[in-house]
């Protein structure tokens, strides 16, 4: 495609109603079409992230010597989260654009570490489960790093077993997650905590998804299963907060057990013109907007707004998956802890389900293995359980009929 650029501007008032033209062919995510990539809590929370956004448009938080405003609220954001994850005085945070790069952060920063404690290595290595994040191996790639994937247990998690029996002279870390993005699992933090500790491992949680809200499903008085720094064990842990922290995007954080782990992720040089960089990103530029409306949804919501927005989820997550079960043939996978699951029909292409569901306006995340579907419940989608159940039982009755549908392929992007 090419296009010029228009040789005159445009006003704003015209250039907006093209802009809504647009946008009205997109998932209709303020009714919980959704299954993934939109966390909405209401439009309450919504005009706060847009108006704290808007304050801090312009401020880079790259530099915070010049904009000590945005030094103070990521501070405040980062101790905030350190307090939700079990955190003490030694823990030391840093905010980043998203779960992969808090991701890619921390096995620099495992990487860092062993080469500064294990010389002997040459190619570090991750040992993770098959569930895990793609990211993982993004980061390993990038960094030269490799990754050896093992199968997960009977029940879908991480299988602590298999991935001690896969540790080599290589492996400097292991990955866990928190939940497990595809199928919502929590996997066993403690024992797998244990194995990083007999091993000298280092041990990576992916809270991405669930870090920031879980702690409030307990508090509601739901079992989740220790996964945070109260796990020995545990050296790093990324939690989005533009995921279950409901902040504006680009915002999440990659949390370090002490102040020395987060030192192996700083990167630093000072042979060129302008004298010393240091940085703990992969980023240069971070928006000052992401860090404000982050701050901005934490103070607006506290602890109450997090356990309305907790409850609600959770409401919405047993109202879909039990209605889903009452189909004929329809289970959910494992026992899911938090507010993300998927669920499948053996006797059904499931992936031709997601197709039909999404003629209905419906968007699903397909899985493949299992093969199945995904659901990534918020507060709105507990209004729409009833029509999400139905819409699903109308695609098996209708493929089970005869008909044929259109398989969405499996992806994330």
């Amino acid at each position: 495609m090419s296009m010029d650029l228009p040789e005159k501007g445009r006003p704003w008032e015209e250039l907006r109603q093209e802009m809504e033209a647009m946008r009205s062919r997109d998932l209709d995510w303020r009714h919980g079409r959704h299954g993934a990539y939109v966390w909405y809590a209401d439009d309450g929370l919504e005009h706060v992230l847009r108006e704290a956004y808007g304050m801090f448009l312009v401020e880079n938080g790259l530099g915070l010597w010049a904009f000590p405003s945005i030094g103070r609220m990521e501070r405040e954001v980062l101790a905030m989260v350190q307090g939700l994850l079990s955190g003490d005085e030694q823990t030391a945070s840093v905010f980043t654009s998203g779960g992969t790069e808090s991701i890619f952060v921390a096995m620099f920063a495992a990487r860092e570490w062993a080469r500064a404690t294990r010389p002997d290595v040459t190619t570090a290595e991750i040992v993770a489960a098959q569930s895990a994040h793609p990211a993982v191996s993004k980061a390993a790639h990038l960094l030269g790093m490799r990754v050896r994937r093992v199968p997960v247990a009977p029940d879908h998690r991480a299988d602590p077993v298999a991935l001690e029996a896969a540790v080599g002279p290589e492996t400097v870390a292991l990955y866990a997650s928190a939940p497990s993005y595809s199928l919502g699992l929590i996997d066993p933090v403690e024992a797998i905590g244990a194995v990083a500790e007999r091993r000298g491992l280092w041990l990576h949680v992916d809270a991405c998804v669930g870090g920031i809200l879980a702690p409030f499903v307990r508090r509601l008085g739901r079992t989740v299963p220790a996964f945070d720094f109260a796990v020995p064990g545990v050296t790093s842990i990324s939690a989005d907060l533009h995921k279950s922290g409901y902040a504006a995007k680009p915002a999440s954080t990659i949390n370090f057990r002490t102040k020395e782990h987060r030192e192996f992720a700083r990167y630093s040089m000072d042979d060129w013109p302008s004298g010393t960089y240091s940085s703990l990103t992969f980023t240069g530029t971070r928006p000052g907007g992401a860090i404000a409306a982050a701050w901005a949804a934490m103070q607006f919501l506290g602890q109450e707004g997090y356990e309305h927005i907790a409850g609600a989820s959770m409401r919405a997550r047993d109202a879909i998956a039990r209605g889903l079960e009452t189909i004929p043939g329809v289970r959910v996978f494992g026992e899911p802890e938090l507010w993300a699951f998927a669920f499948g029909a053996e006797d059904v292409d499931m992936h031709q389900v997601s197709g039909l569901m999404g003629k209905r306006g419906w968007m699903c995340g397909p899985t493949t293995q299992p093969r199945g579907i995904h659901v990534m419940c918020t507060p709105v989608h507990e209004g729409i359980a009833g029509e999400y159940v139905a819409a699903v039982a109308e695609c098996l009755a209708e493929l089970r009929a005869g008909s044929t549908g259109e398989a969405l392929a499996a992806r994330y992007n």
